[in-house]
């Protein structure tokens, strides 16, 4: 390009101009998705482990060290080397000879699943979308949803979200609700819907001792997940792993909060879930947490917002529509939008907590 087309492109205004602008960035979004399958690779293959722990090495060791194919190894170096995702010592070397490093840093977002710089988990959306790619083409057509068992994802989800539970829900997050937090370390029970692979569940059951956590999901490889998880913590004696609908009348009890951690737009009826929340309490709020959406539709949006549009279009809202009928909400469920589902389910508060996250937006409901 040159470089007065350069200039051109940052503001196209001619059909030449707009067609080269969005032929170089749909370039990158294409070069950026097989770099993402080549660093998911890397990670399903232990490759970036290896490097971190073995240190500098030639392709041909991390292939021996791995398990792996030489010849395979040293291609998957090359191109990360010419990503600029490892380091080489030396780069006129013989190919056999070159010694390649996992740059300092690298293992918060790629091998450390409590970091909160932990991204590997991306290339599993990416792996799962060629699965179901052909059942989300019908659904555009018809109108109809992909299950979110077809999907496989269920893993990839807890993995991406077990760093913030882990590390900030009773950390920063609960604290910032003094009066729930005052509750919650005297004890109690509380219940969370839609909890996944527990991660959230076991987070409360160890950050508050005196605690008794129910939690429910519908998806029964989430469940049989989140049992092993809580026996792993040793906290299976005060977590209870349910199967349920969280959206049906089958859920007992009185709790002294819910929770329901970004769960709710992914359900074909939230406003039912909501009122499956508000008759498990009576006096403690419920609390959700779903995304930080903007407040209103923008264009261009910003990268937050493009990649929740983009969660929207491929998952959460195919999710959505399985069963009927469907609010179809979409993973941008925004404040109004939000305030509407709690009103509907016959909530008198709905606020909007302050508590800042760059992904995430709190939510207290009270009855």
């Amino acid at each position: 390009m040159t470089a007065t087309a350069e200039l051109a492109s940052e503001h196209p205004t001619t059909p030449a101009q707009v067609a080269e602008a969005l032929a170089g960035r749909l370039f990158e979004a294409g070069l950026g998705a097989f770099e993402l399958a080549c660093v998911h690779l890397g990670v399903r293959l232990g490759l970036y482990r290896t490097l971190s722990e073995a240190g500098p090495r030639t392709a041909t060791a991390l292939a021996d060290a791995a398990g792996i194919d030489r010849r395979y190894a040293l291609e998957w170096c090359e191109q990360q080397a010419a990503a600029g995702l490892l380091a080489v010592d030396d780069v006129t070397a013989p190919a056999d000879a070159r010694r390649f490093t996992l740059p300092a840093g690298s293992e918060a977002v790629l091998i450390d699943p409590d970091s909160p710089a932990y991204l590997a988990p991306m290339g599993g959306f990416v792996e799962s979308l060629g699965r179901v790619f052909p059942a989300l083409e019908q659904a555009y057509r018809q109108g109809t949803g992909v299950p979110y068992a077809d999907y496989d994802v269920q893993d990839v989800q807890a993995a991406f979200n077990r760093p913030v539970f882990t590390g900030l829900l009773v950390q920063q997050w609960l604290p910032a609700i003094p009066d729930l937090h005052a509750r919650l370390t005297q004890g109690g029970r509380v219940a969370e819907l839609g909890c996944g692979e527990g991660w959230a569940a076991v987070a409360l059951a160890k950050g508050y001792p005196s605690l008794w956590v129910d939690a429910f999901d519908s998806d029964d490889a989430s469940i049989a997940a989140a049992r092993r998880l809580a026996a792993e913590h040793q906290v299976a004696d005060r977590v209870r792993f349910e199967v349920a609908d969280v959206t049906g009348p089958a859920l007992e009890g009185r709790y002294d909060a819910v929770f329901a951690f970004e769960i709710l737009h992914d359900l074909a009826r939230p406003v039912d879930a909501l009122r499956t929340a508000r008759r498990l309490t009576e006096t403690g709020p419920v609390i959700v947490m779903d995304e930080r959406t903007a407040e209103t539709f923008t264009a261009p949006a910003d990268p937050i917002e493009r990649f929740l549009y983009s969660a929207s279009v491929l998952h959460c809202l195919p999710v959505g529509r399985v069963d009927q009928p469907s609010a179809a909400t979409g993973t941008v469920l925004r404040p109004d939008t939000m305030r509407r589902y709690g009103t509907e389910a016959g909530f008198r508060s709905i606020e909007v907590l302050p508590i800042e996250h760059d992904m995430f937006r709190f939510y207290r409901l009270e009855r």
